[in-house]
């Protein structure tokens, strides 16, 4: 890694231990220490998915535009303030305000450091600088929970408000960090004959291999990630008996699956195609579905039940490791010049449609119909195996497989196989 990539990483790092302060304790601060009920931590969520929604479509324009750095030091001083007014926020309009601050910040970060490692790897080493990204996002979250969860005290405010000011002193941390980043320049919108930013997205949607991409996309958020807070724990707690603890345990064990798993399977999912990459994970995530299905609709003893039950979060872990090093590269080799700031702002809009809508489906079915809830997401699983072998049919040797390229030319925007060589010549 270069000196960029290490900043970014920091970054990266720096960032995810900041969130894991709040994000496990926000509807508790805001329904129980606050006072504001349930109603209002629940809108409060609600406000996360919404900010993200509305200013993703814009920060894809603007960091084509003016590049990933400025937006991303932009959105890092807002959630800075978000963070910092949410901790001292007494009433709903006030809560809500700055929760949409820090929502709309947290939401184009994702874009523009996915760019900046675009900007700073080669399509050799693009699979291990987002793997690693990963690896360092679970690792941040995961000791800031536990280090946050230390430092909370449900009967006093102010040591909310510390873990919140914490958390925007992680933000300008990360600001310093980040603007001594020196990237090489990528080329613009501009620099490209033919393409502007306002006609990027009809470019973008003109993409079939993208489009098919952003499907599979939604499905494969939508089946996973929309249900580890939401319809996976009313399931376990309702259908298997999982008690808080054991939740704890199997969130606890998809984490430091991530953490274990990602650089063992590296080498593996880079060597092999990534449709069949993301297809295996789509089979893993049945088979996780099956063992929840025994959890909570078997007749073992309880022991069993919970073991399952951590099993399945376990299981996810490994998909999500083997997805980390395969998703946002080929988002990257699939974006025309200039345009990755498009394509990943794109691609992180539908990841957060899915995060709206996977809860909000997911949390009623898995609390009431357990058995439909689990025949449902399982075919979802199988669906994500299918769309991804389709989505195979759409991408070049190169985008599909990078390992085969002869050189370190990245082909962009579906440029067949030939051009790499005549580029390399």
């Amino acid at each position: 890694m270069g000196a960029a990539m290490r900043r970014i990483h920091v970054g990266n790092a720096l960032s995810a231990f900041g969130l894991g302060f709040t994000v496990p304790y926000l509807y508790v601060y805001v329904a129980q220490v606050r006072g504001l009920g349930s109603v209002t931590a629940g809108l409060v969520l609600a406000v996360f998915a919404v900010a993200a929604l509305i200013v993703l479509p814009f920060a894809g324009r603007a960091i084509v535009r003016r590049g990933p750095l400025p937006v991303l030091l932009t959105a890092l001083v807002t959630a800075a303030i978000g963070a910092l007014s949410l901790g001292l926020a007494a009433t709903a309009t006030t809560v809500l305000a700055a929760a949409a601050a820090l929502g709309a910040g947290q939401a184009v970060m994702q874009p523009a450091l996915a760019t900046m490692i675009v900007d700073c790897s080669s399509s050799e080493t693009r699979s291990r600088a987002f793997a690693m990204q990963f690896f360092l996002q679970n690792l941040g979250l995961g000791v800031g929970g536990l280090i946050g969860g230390h430092l909370v005290d449900t009967t006093s405010a102010a040591s909310f408000t510390l873990l919140f000011a914490i958390e925007a002193a992680m933000f300008l941390l990360l600001v310093v960090v980040m603007a001594t980043v020196r990237t090489p320049r990528a080329p613009h919108v501009g620099d490209a004959p033919g393409q502007s930013a306002g006609g990027s997205w009809k470019q973008l949607l003109g993409n079939r291999a993208m489009v098919q991409l952003c499907v599979l996309g939604f499905v494969l958020f939508f089946a996973c990630y929309g249900q580890f807070e939401s319809g996976l724990s009313a399931y376990g707690v309702e259908a298997a008996g999982i008690s808080t603890s054991a939740l704890g345990t199997a969130l606890a064990a998809n984490t430091l699956m991530i953490v274990v798993a990602q650089f063992a399977v590296l080498k593996f999912v880079e060597r092999r195609k990534r449709s069949r990459v993301i297809a295996a994970v789509g089979l893993i995530w049945a088979v996780a579905w099956a063992v929840a299905g025994y959890a909570g609709l078997g007749h073992g003893s309880q022991t069993m039940a919970t073991a399952a039950f951590i099993s399945t979060y376990a299981l996810f872990g490994l998909g999500e490791a083997m997805l980390s090093p395969t998703l946002a590269p080929l988002v990257a080799d699939l974006a025309p010049t200039g345009m990755a700031g498009q394509y990943n702002s794109a691609f992180a809009l539908v990841k957060q449609l899915a995060l709206a809508i996977g809860p909000a489906v997911g949390g009623p079915l898995g609390a009431s119909l357990h058995a439909p809830y689990i025949v449902a997401f399982l075919l979802f699983s199988l669906g994500i195996t299918v769309l991804a072998l389709r989505l195979g049919r759409q991408l070049t040797d190169v985008q599909n497989q990078p390992s085969l390229a002869r050189s370190r030319v990245v082909t962009q925007g579906g440029a067949p196989a030939d051009a790499v060589a005549t580029a390399e010549v």
